[in-house]
């Protein structure tokens, strides 16, 4: 099998097979975004997506993990999502888990019995990127829902059963919004309440809406421990019942895990010792960070 341009998955589908189901990102307006910049988006054919399962499962058919990418593979119609679960887990024994990318549009165009479906037949997790919580924020970034949208699309997917990992990014609102980008990020993730947060670092990449607004200094990007400042503002407003944190993505600084609310202090003081030692040979450089 050939997958088709560059391939992105979350650093907890390291181990999966990653099944290409669609081809780039429906959206594809984010002003952040370079991942499917150079993609058109469409929908695989399921002989296509057939031939790859059976391709896999006769060279590994001990899969465990199946990821389908590309962008958001949520905005496919819930029978053809569910042929391929069907094929997914007949095909592979051992199979435990499909997850895949969906943006919060995607989940509040699925009705709840949809999801609930798609939970039922397999779909185990949802990665929902959600990247901020300010309003003006969003807006700028031209992610396509308000802070509300995404508040219903998250409890949505929670409540038919999936498992639901949100992903944010750090430094999104330059230096001038700092803090209202960590206060209201915290405020949005607590009403979620996901299984999962996931937090990047903001990129900046040639070829972006984002990268021509660096050039013309209408944007800032805050410095290495300017970030770590304002994860520190965010993990401090969080609230949530009981969620796997990781900031381990290869953009990211300083590699941080744990649950909370259990770690939460431990991950203050982490981010607290950084920032009063100021030693940024600690971080990860430049050259290190990727998408």
């Amino acid at each position: 099998m050939k997958y088709e341009g560059a391939i992105y998955r979350p650093p907890s589908e390291a181990g999966s097979f990653i099944l290409q189901v669609t081809i780039g990102c429906s959206h594809n307006r984010c002003t952040f975004c370079v991942s499917f910049i150079d993609k058109k988006f469409r929908e695989r054919e399921l002989k296509d997506i057939f031939a790859d399962i059976e391709e896999i499962s006769a060279k590994y058919p001990g899969v465990e993990r199946v990821f389908l990418a590309d962008g958001n593979a949520m905005v496919m119609g819930t029978e053809k999502l569910l042929k391929i679960l069907d094929k997914l887990y007949g095909s592979f024994p051992r199979l435990q888990r499909v997850g895949l990318y969906a943006t919060p549009q995607d989940l509040l165009d699925k009705s709840r019995e949809e999801l609930l479906v798609l939970q039922q037949a397999g779909l185990g997790i949802v990665y929902m990127g959600v990247e901020t919580g300010n309003e003006k924020l969003l807006s700028w970034i031209r992610k396509g829902v308000t802070r509300a949208e995404i508040a219903e699309a998250g409890i949505k997917a929670r409540e038919a059963g999936l498992i639901l990992s949100a992903t944010v990014i750090n430094g999104l609102g330059g230096l001038e919004k700092m803090a209202e980008h960590a206060a209201d990020t915290a405020s949005l993730i607590n009403e979620i309440d996901p299984h999962y947060l996931g937090l990047l670092t903001l990129m900046v990449c040639e070829g972006t809406a984002m990268a021509a607004k660096v050039r013309r200094n209408e944007f800032k990007l805050p410095a290495p421990l300017e970030i770590l400042a304002e994860i520190k503002m965010m993990v401090e407003g969080l609230e949530v019942s009981n969620c796997i944190f990781r900031a381990n993505h290869a953009s990211n600084y300083l590699p941080l895990k744990g649950t909370l609310p259990k770690d939460k202090y431990n991950l203050i003081n982490t981010l607290d010792k950084m920032l009063q030692s100021r030693n940024t040979g600690m971080l990860r450089p430049e050259y290190l960070r990727g998408l």
